[in-house]
């Protein structure tokens, strides 16, 4: 049930069970039932039961966390994922996200991986999985927000940080099409990249610190696996899509951004700053505008 279809359900309750508390009124022992009836229908129709930023949405096993902005018409979304040991409900408790989506009329949907990492090949826990649980995953989350909003399909935008990066970096190769654009930020594939992607080139911006030794530019070993080359990522994906250079610029938050686009319009920006493995809103509004503006 969507947050305003839970609001009208109870403000609607409450006026039915004043209503008939009124004309039961001298006769309360005949109209007990009716009442406890009522009160019960109140109660599922409240917004506590419906889903949004303090309700996890069910999809499934899983679940995702929902703010949906003041707007009539349809919206586009900003979905978010988290990083290692992170959570939709942590996710929440960043108010900087929603407002930036707001800033864009986007509504704002927290991931949430439903254990400490995302389901992703070549990963420490279970480095023989492949992807395929967290594409389900995905499509499920997009069919349900079809349910609960007016969804703008052309204004979807994923990003993640760390291992919501790597998070991103898979939904790029494998789910393209789903979404306008992709801001991966410190993340990349585990191990390596695979040699292609079986889905069409996207927008895509890629944010990094050039001093960032949690996922360092270029990989380092964790347990039985590694993480990957972001070089050698941003070259696959380069020639998956046909992309050449055309320029670099400065950008927000101490950015220096090399951009390329392919003869479809699309682009791939790989964007560093002199830093370590940090997040900032002002950096994820250059990746959020530069896709949606190529779109």
């Amino acid at each position: 049930m969507p947050a305003i279809a839970g609001v009208r359900g109870y403000q609607g309750g409450l006026i039915g069970l004043t209503r008939m508390c009124d004309a039961c009124a001298g006769r309360l022992g005949q109209c007990a039932g009716m009442i406890r009836l009522a009160l019960l229908l109140t109660f599922l129709a409240s917004p506590a039961l419906a889903c949004g930023q303090q309700t996890d949405c069910r999809v499934g096993d899983r679940s995702y966390r929902l703010y949906l902005p003041q707007t009539d018409g349809p919206a586009g979304v900003l979905f978010f994922a988290h990083g290692y040991q992170g959570s939709a409900n942590g996710t929440m408790r960043n108010e900087g996200l929603m407002a930036l989506a707001e800033e864009f009329d986007m509504a704002f949907v927290a991931l949430d991986a439903g254990a400490p990492d995302w389901n992703l090949a070549h990963r420490p826990q279970e480095p023989s999985q492949t992807e395929t649980r967290e594409y389900d995953y995905v499509a499920a989350v997009l069919a349900d927000l079809e349910t609960r909003m007016d969804l703008d399909a052309e204004r979807l935008v994923l990003t993640g940080f760390s291992a919501g990066g790597m998070f991103t970096w898979n939904i790029i190769c494998g789910m393209s099409p789903a979404f306008a654009g992709f801001v991966p930020y410190a993340g990349t594939f585990w191990l390596a990249p695979p040699e292609s992607c079986p889905t069409p080139p996207a927008n895509v911006v890629h944010i990094h610190g050039t001093e960032d030794r949690t996922v360092p530019l270029a990989g380092r070993p964790i347990g039985p696996t590694r993480q990957g080359d972001v070089p050698q990522t941003l070259a696959m994906y380069t020639a998956h899509g046909g992309y050449e250079a055309t320029g670099s610029r400065a950008a927000p938050g101490g950015m220096a951004c090399a951009e390329s686009a392919n003869e479809a319009g699309q682009i791939l920006d790989f964007c560093t700053f002199a830093g370590g493995h940090s997040f900032t809103i002002e950096r994820l509004r250059h990746g959020i505008e530069r896709v949606l503006v190529s779109d």
